[in-house]
């Protein structure tokens, strides 16, 4: 097993990572770090989230860069604030010994005039998320003449975000680049574009399989109706009493609605979702990583790059729309070498599309019974006893307590005792499971729907194509009054609209946007609910006009 000293790096580097407690390389560091350390060679790196990429990436460019050249020569680009912020964490802690080695931050919803200041200051190392980067460039606040190394981390969220035009904008505006090192979870078809287009030759490395799922996690499924979604959570939250978990939706108003209705059932939970302000939004992951919430409840968008150690469970309320979207909320848990549970609830008109997912990450899904209400008060009796036994009496004065204890149960056995402990405890748990009912969809009704499922598939895969074939005449065009003066980028636009009107983005077809207006082409059965979403709202005092660009 080859060790960090192997790699070939500097001893500055290696004294930090012997500091912080690393003693093997991950094997994504293992394979990256010597190509890296040459300098000059573009690099792909497939492997999943919470596999070291940071310090396969990081450790190197600290090598590489000069500590006395005040002008920045490396740029890595990240999706979103969380995972930029988190970047140069790591990038600070590897640098301790690296005296006048500086990075920054930059980023969305954060003052853009301290961010230039700190550019301003002098240093070597930038990690930017797409926007404010481009924010910068626009501005002229930032050259980017000098940048020897581009990383981009996450590649695949950049796209599946929209960035796409934003990171090629970015890779024309450091032409001197000497190397492009790109970081993925999985290889879509935009990723090897972008790679043919702007990278020569690049060295690739992948960790296990491409687009495949974290060995460490357990994936498990269970089946029920959908109108017991709601309450098939609720059950499993309370079959696993230790629990601190992601739970993802596809809408921010599940989002909200479920944590309202799990918040005033007494669970510790939050949402994150397109709504919140940033220091909302900041105010809400504080608690989540500090553990004062045991679960946070979010959709995909909102969850970009938030990285957690600990998360136990992902639980997917339901399946994403987009398959390698489960890769990512699967690979919140599991993270750093430790194991995790990934958790999907599905009926059974979703079981097909269960299958295409099980095929693409490689990884067995392990069907499991929904637990009973018997189950649930056994699990917790279970769990409260452990909590009993490990209680810490060492700390406090509890022996002189201990004769008055004595005195008041005096005449009472040690079993009622720990009979009225578990009543105080269990009451809530055993009346409302005393009759709960079984949630479980049982094998007659299963069979039935996936047959019918089985057709739908069918028809559903010819629409489809015809629909491809004739897709002019399936999309409404609408006009709406906002385009790039108002502070949107086509990315944060796209996420703007379908916030607004709680779409997936699979309903939209070609985005058009001008400086004062733009024209998107949706989905005609969509279209209705998208005019009446925004048209007539406000945005930063302004007015928006939407409507079909055919009838103005």
């Amino acid at each position: 097993m080859p060790t960090f000293e192997d790699l070939g790096l500097n001893e500055s580097l290696l004294s930090s990572i012997a500091a912080l407690g690393f003693d093997t390389p991950t094997e994504i560091q293992q394979k990256a770090i010597p190509v890296l350390l040459s300098g000059t060679k573009d690099f792909i790196g497939l492997a999943q989230t919470g596999t070291g990429k940071t310090a396969a990436f990081g450790l190197p460019l600290l090598q590489l860069l000069s500590i006395n050249s005040k002008y920045p020569q490396a740029l890595i680009v990240c999706p979103t604030r969380e995972l930029c912020i988190q970047i140069v964490n790591d990038i600070d802690s590897f640098k301790k010994n690296l005296r006048g080695m500086f990075a920054v931050a930059v980023y969305g919803g954060a003052s853009i005039g301290v961010q230039v200041r700190d550019i301003k200051k002098g240093v070597q190392l930038i990690v930017a998320t797409p926007g404010r980067l481009i924010d910068l460039i626009e501005r002229k606040a930032i050259n980017l003449e000098q940048i020897k190394y581009v990383v981009l981390d996450e590649a695949d969220e950049m796209l599946n975000m929209g960035f796409q035009d934003d990171i090629e904008f970015i890779l024309q505006n450091t032409p001197k680049r000497e190397a492009t090192w790109l970081f993925s979870a999985t290889m879509p078809p935009e990723i090897r574009k972008v790679s043919k287009r702007y990278m020569n030759a690049p060295a690739e490395v992948t960790v296990g399989k491409a687009n495949t799922g974290n060995k460490n996690i357990d994936h498990q499924y269970y089946i029920t109706s959908a109108h017991q979604r709601y309450e098939t959570l609720k059950r499993l939250i309370d079959f696993h009493p230790g629990i601190y978990g992601l739970i993802f939706t596809r809408t921010k108003i599940d989002a909200q609605t479920i944590s309202e209705k799990l918040t005033r059932e007494g669970y510790d939970i939050d949402a994150l979702h397109g709504d919140l302000t940033q220091q909302q939004r900041d105010k809400v992951m504080g608690q989540f990583r500090d553990k004062s919430l045991q679960l946070l409840i979010a959709t995909d968008v909102a969850a970009r790059g938030i990285d957690v150690q600990g998360i136990t469970h992902v639980i997917n309320y339901e399946l994403p729309d987009d398959m390698e979207v489960y890769t990512h909320r699967s690979g919140r848990t599991g993270r750093a070498g430790n194991t995790g549970i990934s958790i999907s609830i599905v009926h059974t008109r979703e079981l097909s599309r269960l299958k295409q997912i099980e095929r693409m990450v490689q990884q067995p899904f392990h069907r499991l019974e929904i637990p009973s209400g018997k189950d649930v008060c056994r699990k917790q009796f279970f769990f409260f006893m452990d909590k009993l036994l490990q209680a810490d009496v060492s700390h406090g004065d509890y022996e002189s307590y201990v004769p008055m204890l004595a005195e008041k149960f005096a005449g009472m056995s040690k079993e009622d005792v720990l009979k009225r402990v578990a009543a105080l405890e269990f009451d809530r748990f055993l009346k409302y499971y005393e009759n709960a009912e079984d949630l479980n969809v049982r094998e007659s009704r299963e069979r039935k729907s996936l047959r019918q499922n089985d057709k739908n598939d069918f028809g559903n895969r010819d629409k489809g194509r015809e629909r491809t074939r004739n897709s002019g005449g399936d999309y409404a065009r609408l006009f709406v009054n906002l385009g790039t003066k108002d502070g949107f980028y086509k990315a944060s636009f796209l996420q703007f609209i379908l916030d607004m009107s709680d779409l997936r983005k699979d309903v939209l077809g070609k985005v058009d946007m001008k400086e004062m207006n733009s024209w998107i082409e949706v989905e005609s059965h969509a279209s209705k609910q998208m005019i009446r979403s925004l048209d007539g709202k406000n945005y930063k005092g302004r007015r928006i006009r939407m409507n079909d660009a055919n009838s103005r």
